[in-house]
């Protein structure tokens, strides 16, 4: 079956693109949406770094701008589009919330595109810990200011991670995996890259929206051939 992948840039598109090519799956492209201050909808990165990890990952990206007003009519315009091209499914990250999966199986069959849910039903801590043992490299990127402070910014995801948020899980309301928006990742490496992506320069920043958080702004990144140790980049970025 010929899939796109929605893509956020974080662990579980990530997970859910790496077991559906694992299954057997054939991606085209990368689908991912971003806000007019051309940032991620959901994990506020800049664009510019999901179109960077496209390269990186060697699958075509598609990248729409839209609001939150006007997502689910593109999202059914570009899957119409996609299956003249003989898209037949779309692979989700999606892990327990019903109501999310609802609104994927309305919205792809009202275009009769099938939905895809590999990681659904899934235990949160081994989503978390079937990402770190397949070997992916992923950081913390934005986090809930009620719930996190900006030290967990930048963070990698590994299993002191998953312990750490284990330990503090019993005196704050959150999801293992951060199904809610409590916190968002950024993939740099793993796997499925054929290069790498290595932040030079970043900054935190206190961002206020539907609720205060803290954001990882990185300013500068180059994607890179993964195993050289002299310094080599493909492409060269500065954010103004």
């Amino acid at each position: 079956m010929l899939v796109v992948v929605s893509w956020s840039g974080g662990k579980d598109s990530c997970l859910a693109l790496y077991k559906a090519m694992m299954s057997g799956l054939k991606v085209s492209h990368l689908l991912n949406f971003v806000s007019r201050e051309e940032s991620c909808m959901s994990h506020g990165v800049n664009s510019k770094i999901i179109a960077a990890q496209s390269q990186a990952i060697n699958i075509p990206l598609i990248q729409k701008e839209v609001t939150w007003d006007t997502y689910e009519g593109a999202f059914k315009s570009t899957l119409v589009e996609l299956k003249r091209m003989g898209i037949e499914g779309v692979v989700f990250g999606d892990i327990h919330i019903e109501e999310h999966l609802e609104w994927v199986t309305r919205v792809c069959g009202e275009v009769n595109v099938t939905p895809l849910e590999p990681l659904w039903g899934m235990d949160t801590e081994d989503v978390l810990r079937e990402f770190i043992e397949a070997g992916f490299e992923a950081i913390v990127v934005n986090v809930k200011a009620d719930l996190f402070g900006d030290d967990w910014l930048a963070r990698r995801i590994d299993l002191s991670f998953v312990e750490d948020l284990k330990r503090i899980k019993g005196k704050r309301n959150f999801d293992l995996c951060g199904e809610y928006g409590e916190y968002h990742t950024l993939v740099l490496d793993g796997p499925l890259f054929n290069k790498r992506i290595r932040i030079l320069e970043s900054e935190k920043v206190l961002r206020e929206g539907y609720w205060k958080y803290w954001l990882l702004n990185i300013l500068r990144w180059e994607v890179e051939e993964k195993g050289l140790n002299n310094g080599k980049n493909l492409r060269y970025h500065t954010v103004s």
